[in-house]
């Protein structure tokens, strides 16, 4: 069964043009040579959510937790916490729709 990954965080103020380079840059290009499938990418506007929210699809949880657990993924998650604040994710069922 296909699996989602939906995650969140908040960008730290003052590192917006930091963090946009390094999205831009680094963080997609990185995830898709993993084999991230980039279903999702939002910015809260307005309200008390989340200020960024990304998801990404995985053929089944097996692919998903192999990702996840590589040296590659941790070094691009690792670039990104020093760019970001109340980063959560969670992996859930992939329903083909937008998922929060």
């Amino acid at each position: 069964m296909a699996v989602k990954l939906i995650m969140t965080w908040d960008i730290i103020p003052g590192r917006e043009q930091e963090y946009f380079e390094f999205v831009v840059r680094d963080f997609v290009p990185g995830v898709q040579r993993l084999g991230f499938e980039l279903t999702d990418a939002w910015m809260t506007a307005y309200g008390e959510h989340p200020q960024i929210l990304v998801g990404a699809n995985f053929p089944n949880i097996h692919k998903a937790h192999q990702i996840l657990g590589s040296n590659d993924w941790k070094d691009l998650h690792s670039q990104l916490m020093e760019l970001v604040t109340n980063y959560d994710y969670k992996l859930v069922p992939a329903r083909g729709s937008f998922q929060f």
